[in-house]
């Protein structure tokens, strides 16, 4: 094989075989865009999984971030008295996971007991709008880019503190600096070289703006399967931190400084591979890249609940923080949500929307839900924006998670797109968010008021 961490089930038999491999983990993605699942002993999974699947507890796509059950959702209720969803393991995702010793790592489509795809699981929306898109001929390629900040204290000791006066890796803005990144540089080698070694293709480690803030990027992959490296990059970087005695966090907004950004870019092919964005129009656009462009502009409001889904999302939005505040499109404009780059082949745009909270497989069936419906409708395409797009009259990005979930559960689009059930899914998931929110006494308020009020 090419990348030594991808594994066909052949491979893994033989590493099974011989002992290298003891224990695979068998996962899916859950509505918080978080693994769950189970390790499995590999010798059970070769005999009883990998030919009957697996099953696991319906109430993981029903539950809210601390894993309590709650109410509204018809998937999984006690009503239903919370039965089991099949977990069918996609052998094209099989890989090692060189961070934990003899093991590897397969990720599942979510099913229901008839063997039909369950609607609202976040894996099974966006291979839907795949299939969409390939009814037009065409194909996403995606890559996530996920910042992080990283602290000298271990999980144990911040979730002690409550997550206060933790010390950050660096003390100062190391953004793109050579001796900031040289500061934690062992981290950050781990991450890579185990990345690389799980099968994904990392491309570099660069310092960003807050104290302790870095990000990784990788090589940008067809959709379904970046987003499933998302998510095994996200928690490996998390389980590498702790065995290290550092934590890192992709929180959106962690402090009043910078955010934690995931930035993602999104280009289409045609079932020839060919590059299908790229033309002889304005900007060296094709049609099809017009109509798609202009759907993100016309759908971004609607669809921002899956680009943002936490109360804390919505914090990163402030003027010149480089998270957009504009619904707006410009080439090479960091100002706007939407930001044209790269040119001919390599054309493609990013949306600068989603935090490090994002569940990338709604956000880009988002993204993908959105070209489709400015290329079924054939949308004009409004001009480029040039400026400073934070201090124009363009719409806004929503200001705050209520006006998210509002826009999306009214929004005739959504439905279209989605069908009622995922809207009704995920509506409900923004409201729980916000309810859980509003019971809450924050820190801010007790400092405001304890003695002054």
């Amino acid at each position: 094989m090419s990348n030594p961490g991808r594994l066909t089930l052949a491979r893994l038999e033989a590493l099974v075989a011989d002992g290298s491999v003891d224990t695979v983990v068998l996962a899916m993605t859950d509505m918080q865009g978080r693994l769950q699942g189970k390790r499995l002993a590999a010798d059970f999974f070769l005999s009883d999984v990998v030919p009957h699947a697996a099953e696991a507890c319906g109430y993981l796509l029903a539950v809210d971030t601390d894993m309590n059950t709650v109410d509204g959702y018809e998937l999984s209720s006690w009503e239903t008295g919370y039965g089991d969803l099949v977990l069918r393991p996609d052998l094209s995702t099989l890989r090692m996971v060189p961070w934990h010793p003899g093991t590897a790592m397969v990720q599942c489509d979510v099913l229901d007991h008839h063997g039909e795809a369950v609607a609202v699981s976040p894996r099974q929306i966006l291979r839907r709008q795949q299939e969409r898109l390939a009814a037009h001929g065409l194909h996403a390629y995606a890559g996530t880019e996920l910042e992080f900040i990283v602290f000298r204290d271990s999980y144990e000791q911040a979730w002690e503190r409550n997550y206060q006066k933790l010390v950050p890796v660096n003390q100062y803005n190391v953004d793109y600096s050579i001796l900031g990144t040289g500061r934690v540089e062992p981290l950050l080698r781990r991450l890579r070289n185990s990345m690389s070694g799980a099968g994904l293709t990392v491309e570099s480690a660069k310092g960003e703006c807050n104290l302790g803030q870095h990000e990784i990027a990788f090589k940008y992959n067809e959709a379904l399967a970046a987003c499933d490296d998302h998510s095994v990059y996200k928690t490996g970087a998390k389980e590498i931190a702790a065995q290290e005695g550092v934590s890192l966090t992709f929180m959106a907004k962690y402090d009043e400084h910078e955010g934690n950004s995931c930035h993602i870019h999104l280009s289409l092919r045609d079932d020839d591979g060919r590059p299908a964005m790229a033309g002889e129009g304005p900007h060296g656009f094709s049609p099809l890249m017009e109509h798609f462009l202009a759907g993100q502009l016309a759908c971004l409001a609607d669809f921002s609940l899956l680009l943002a889904p936490t109360v804390n999302a919505y914090k990163r939005y402030v003027p010149g923080s480089f998270a957009p505040t504009a619904i707006a499109w410009g080439r090479d404009n960091r100002t706007c949500a939407l930001r044209v780059v790269g040119h001919g082949a390599s054309l493609r745009f990013e949306n600068r929307v989603p935090g490090g909270d994002v569940n990338p497989y709604l956000a880009v069936a988002a993204l993908i839900a959105a070209g489709l419906h400015g290329l079924e409708q054939e949308l004009p395409l409004e001009p480029e924006f040039t400026g400073n797009a934070y201090a124009s009259d363009a719409p806004r990005v929503p200001a705050n998670l209520r006006d998210a979930v509002d826009a999306f559960a009214r929004s005739a689009v959504a439905e279209r797109a989605f069908g009622k059930d995922v809207v009704d899914h995920y509506t409900n998931a923004g409201r729980i968010e916000l309810a859980a929110f509003d019971a809450a006494v924050t820190d801010w308020e007790r400092r405001r008021g304890f003695e002054r009020l």
